[in-house]
């Protein structure tokens, strides 16, 4: 998810996927079936109210027994995943939720999927190329740009980030110094 302080049209003609990645499988948890699961912010309350987690490239779907908090990541327990070699199974596979399943964000919020493949273009209207990846860094998130000048890393800061229109898939940005590769 991104925080976008840019102003920008919140709703997309762009395809919405069918379900969102929110989460990653870490390893069983005790002997019960439990999981250890690492949740992408901010789908922590997503996963805590759903009854239905879809598992792997397939999309398994596999019922909720219940979740609880467990250090910094969640501990779930799934219908049909009753031991420690069930769990095993599960190790390292993502997690994902139906976009219905999903909470929406407020105004200027957007979530990464919706920032990938949007079309870069400066305020002076200079083409950058595509975003093709999220950095994820302490301070704010990094915007990874492929385009006719090679790669681009932009900040997602206001300083930068002008206005982000998923109607029209594009973001609009001011080209700070030495943002640009020579």
């Amino acid at each position: 998810m991104h925080n976008a302080e840019a102003k920008g049209s919140g709703e997309s003609t762009r395809p919405e996927p069918e379900f969102l990645e929110v989460a990653r499988v870490l390893r069983p948890l005790g002997v019960h079936g439990e999981l250890k699961v690492e949740v992408w912010p901010p789908h922590t309350d997503d996963l805590s109210r759903v009854a239905t987690l879809y598992i792997g490239d397939d999309r398994q779907p596999f019922n909720v027994e219940h979740v609880r908090v467990h250090g910094e990541a969640l501990a779930i327990k799934l219908a049909g995943c009753d031991d420690r070699s069930e769990a095993e199974l599960l190790r390292s596979q993502l997690i994902y939720l139906h976009r219905a399943d999903v909470t929406p964000l407020g105004p200027d919020r957007y979530y990464y999927h919706q920032i990938i493949g949007l079309q870069v273009v400066s305020i002076d209207g200079e083409t950058l190329g595509e975003i093709v990846e999220i950095i994820e860094t302490g301070a704010n998130d990094v915007y990874v740009v492929h385009g006719e000048r090679g790669e681009v890393l932009l900040p997602a800061h206001a300083d930068v980030i002008k206005q982000i229109d998923l109607e029209a898939g594009h973001m609009i940005v001011e080209v700070l110094d030495g943002l640009l590769p020579e």
